[in-house]
């Protein structure tokens, strides 16, 4: 605390806490104290309603055992995969057409980004319709009667399919605020010595949005891990738990099971693996560019 002491350096610091302050407040009350109540819960046997002896790790000794847990961790990493690059590379194509029309751009970007406002249940109620079996829009574009949802190998996907439409305009935006960053100057220089088309992508437009890349991938795989609302609504786990996912189980043990002691291990499990992939895919993405520089 000895900067405190120097008047000049308090006088910069005291501003800048006092701004910390209110997100430190927050962080603390509704993040780190519940996390910790959480990790808690997780080491004893209890109900919704009542907390009762203290098992030690024996709802972890369980989880590693439950093949319902492994089941829905694979339901979560299939998504996953369903979802990560295709959001990333869609999202850096559209940001890529949108940034050619100069006139239209504003509107071509609220649209675009305008599902990503849309709440979860509306959006599913929206996909739910276009894959209907009889009277949605997709089996009418395709000549055929499926119950998509209903379908052990294409409900999953189906959901992704949703998921992407729902979510790609967020990526786009991060790619579009990637591009107006890139100095014209250097795409001028480029055109005097030739450079056209692919070559300019390849070596100018690419490398400068690498880093966005390398986020976009980070965050999406998070929130592609995180995913509850769509296989709950339109699936509801479904068919035969190919959808269960692992916030899904997680939720039936909790609230339909009342075993919220184990529900709390699911939890804090959970969370280490998601930032244990995080972390292992952002140390991958700058190993790469390291490589590359």
């Amino acid at each position: 605390m000895r900067f405190l002491l120097n008047p000049a350096t308090r006088r910069d610091t005291l501003p800048a806490l006092l701004l910390l302050a209110p997100f430190a407040v927050v962080f603390l009350l509704f993040f780190f104290l519940p996390a910790l109540e959480t990790f808690w819960l997780s080491l004893t046997e209890s109900s919704l309603t009542r907390t009762n002896a203290f098992v030690g790790l024996a709802n972890y000794a369980t989880l590693v055992q439950d093949p319902s847990f492994w089941a829905a961790l694979r339901h979560t990493f299939y998504f996953a995969l369903l979802t990560v690059v295709p959001l990333t590379a869609l999202g850096l194509v559209m940001a890529l057409l949108v940034d050619r029309f100069v006139r239209t751009r504003a509107w071509l970007q609220g649209a675009f980004f305008l599902p990503y406002v849309l709440p979860i249940s509306v959006m599913t109620l929206i996909a739910d319709w276009m894959l209907q079996p009889s009277s949605g829009v997709v089996n009418h574009v395709l000549g055929m009667q499926r119950a998509w949802l209903a379908d052990l190998t294409w409900a999953m996907p189906m959901v992704a399919i949703a998921t992407i439409w729902w979510t790609v305009g967020f990526n786009m935006l991060m790619f579009l605020a990637g591009l107006r960053n890139i100095p014209a100057d250097l795409y001028e220089a480029a055109a005097l010595d030739g450079a056209r088309g692919f070559t300019l992508f390849r070596a100018i437009t690419w490398p400068a949005l690498r880093p966005v890349a390398g986020m976009a991938m980070v965050l999406q795989l998070i929130a592609s891990m995180k995913i509850f609302g769509q296989t709950y609504i339109l699936t509801t786990g479904g068919p035969f738990n190919t959808t269960r996912v692992t916030l899904h189980y997680m939720f039936e043990t909790a609230f339909t099971q009342s075993d919220a002691g184990y529900a709390a291990a699911i939890a804090m499990a959970f969370v280490l693996i998601v930032v244990l992939l995080s972390l292992a895919q952002a140390a991958f993405v700058r190993w790469l560019d390291g490589r590359r520089a």
